[in-house]
């Protein structure tokens, strides 16, 4: 299931002059018979709203006073979500004579053209209150406070992100919180001006509007709106300028390719853009490659595996995003781990439809091809994956054929393809012969029967900036580090970061330099840990040539510097 809640607006919209007929109660049962929850978002005082409709029982949440105030039906609590105005404002307004004045918790209403007045009384008092517009009422609120602040207040208790849940009104002040839901609804009733942002609108009006919108929830789920744009994670562009794309619901890419070629950067990019559109994400990162990702929370490191329950925890968490660190787990507990924490996973996604995405970096780490396990072989009930491996050959078929998309990086981007379709039993596609570029990659969405296709993805923010300060400054787990140890074994010099190797490779013998330099240890580290392919390349020249000690660790270290201390 997709959408867990229905968020809606009352007057208009459920309520035709403030009554809600019997058949949109009964639509609005079938939604809590469903497992889902319901939100009322009213601009309505809550007392005013319990005169005219005692059914608020229905909704397992009530944001009123346009999002400044929270209440849960079940109980009696109610919980303001802003400060009242200050009183001389009240005062002010009274000493007016602005008729008619209503006065909530928080809000305080009038109708138009009141605004005028109000609206000098505000900027002759200095004080930060907004005004919102319903039809013809005037809405005063602190700074901030509309419904999409409630909404967010009411879906944080309830545990639900706003992309699982839907959102339905008619007038102006259902603008920001409609376009805060995953799915924005307009009732035919609805004004002009938010019929045109919404990504659907209902036959009927107010309430036969809202019963349409309940049986397409119910009987698909709203599986028709997928294709909208804004449910669209852009990955790139083609040749012809075209955007690059995929649906954020349900969808599997798998990024596969040679060593150092790019796979990180554009995994980098998908994360950055799940984080721009709110979209919950769960890393798993076997080899500590994800330690400085912005907006997550890292769990284990090479000393301290992480567990189970504390991933969920976080994970209960709709804001939180998290990266699960494998480097304390043995590799050949991997796949176990995996499999229960995939399990709680599709748990917590059945009660809430989060995380949204699984990103699996190493995927043949925790999904061998020879493992053989216990429950599905691939996550199921609607949550996006992103696999990232060297070799798809070592995983799973299921694990292959589940796929929407293949992104091809590296030297020779059609034997990946190939090594896909040859696990998953597909036929091979008609080999491109392109050549890459850095940044470029082959994309194939193979199920469509459409041809593999050149695409250059966005580059990720910050992520260079990112790189630099965690290979110049950070720790690196000693499994990663380099040591310098020379010929002879005599010497177990750890190098946890650039700046340590600098140190040492300047105080070190010249033998020991010139030993790891001529057997390729030292490209070899920054390919395959630093990975900085442009950076091995220069390592390399000084490999096959007979350069002294001084020569090559002077130009070595000047490339360093370059690419990584000064901008660290």
């Amino acid at each position: 299931m997709r959408y867990h809640a229905l968020a809606t607006d009352y007057d208009f919209t459920i309520a035709e002059h403030s009554v809600v007929s019997d058949q949109t109660i009964k639509a609005l049962e079938r939604v809590r018979g469903s497992g889902r929850s319901l939100i009322l978002v009213t601009g309505r005082e809550l007392d005013d709203l319990l005169r005219v409709f005692p059914r608020i029982d229905l909704f397992d949440r009530v944001v009123a006073e346009n999002g400044a105030l929270v209440h849960p039906p079940a109980s009696r609590e109610q919980r303001l979500l802003a400060e009242p105005p200050p009183p001389e404002f009240i005062r002010t307004v009274r000493a007016a004579g602005i008729s008619p004045l209503c006065e909530g918790k928080v809000i305080v209403a009038t109708l138009r053209p009141n605004e005028i007045e109000i609206i000098g009384i505000i900027r002759d008092l200095g004080l930060e209150l907004q005004v919102i517009f319903n039809h013809t009422a005037v809405m005063v609120l602190p700074s901030g406070t509309n419904k999409a602040s409630g909404l967010k207040a009411a879906l944080g208790e309830l545990g639900l992100s706003p992309h699982n849940c839907v959102g339905v009104g008619d007038a102006e002040n259902d603008h920001a919180f409609l376009s805060f839901t995953g799915c924005s609804v307009g009732v035919n009733n609805a004004l002009d001006a938010l019929k045109k942002h919404m990504d659907f609108v209902t036959k009927g009006d107010a309430g036969k509007g809202v019963e349409e919108l309940i049986n397409h929830l119910l009987d698909s789920d709203l599986r028709f709106l997928d294709t909208v744009v804004r449910h669209q994670i852009p990955l790139g562009t083609r040749r012809d300028g075209s955007e690059v794309s995929i649906g954020s619901y349900d969808k599997r890419v798998l990024i596969a390719g040679t060593s150092g070629a790019g796979k990180s950067t554009h995994a980098n990019t998908f994360i950055e853009k799940l984080r721009e559109l709110r979209y919950q994400f769960c890393i798993i990162d076997p080899e500590g490659d994800y330690l400085n990702i912005d907006g997550a929370i890292i769990l284990g490191d090479s000393e301290r595996p992480p567990s189970v329950p504390e991933v969920m925890e976080l994970l209960a968490k709709p804001s939180e995003n998290v990266v699960v660190n494998l480097l304390g787990i043995p590799l050949k507990e991997r796949p176990t781990f995996f499999e229960s924490l995939l399990h709680r996973i599709q748990e917590l996604r059945g009660k809430t439809g989060r995380p949204h995405w699984l990103i699996v970096d190493e995927t043949h780490h925790v999904l061998p091809s020879s493992w053989k396990v216990h429950g599905p072989t691939v996550p199921e009930g609607g949550l996006g994956v992103v696999m990232i491996t060297v070799e798809p050959d070592k995983l799973p078929p299921a694990a292959l054929q589940f796929l929407d998309l293949v992104i091809a990086i590296g030297d020779n981007p059609d034997r990946t393809l190939e090594m896909f379709s040859d696990t998953a039993g597909q036929p091979r596609p008609t080999p491109t012969g392109v050549q890459l570029k850095t940044g470029e990659a082959l994309g194939w969405f193979w199920k469509t029967g459409e041809s593999p296709f050149e695409f250059r993805g966005f580059p990720p923010k910050g992520e260079r900036q990112r790189h630099r300060r965690k290979y110049a400054e950070g720790e690196l787990a000693p499994e990663l580090c380099f040591y310098f140890r020379g010929p002879d074994n005599k010497l177990n010099l750890r190098v946890q970061n650039l700046s340590v190797f600098l140190q040492i490779a300047e105080g070190v013998d010249e033998e020991t330099w010139l030993f790891h330099l001529k057997t390729g240890d030292l490209s070899k580290w920054f390919r395959n840990v630093i990975k900085d392919e442009e950076l091995a390349s220069e390592i390399r020249k000084f490999e096959s040539r007979t350069a002294g000690a001084a020569e090559s660790r002077s130009h070595i270290r000047s490339e360093i510097e370059k690419r990584y201390m000064v901008a660290a």
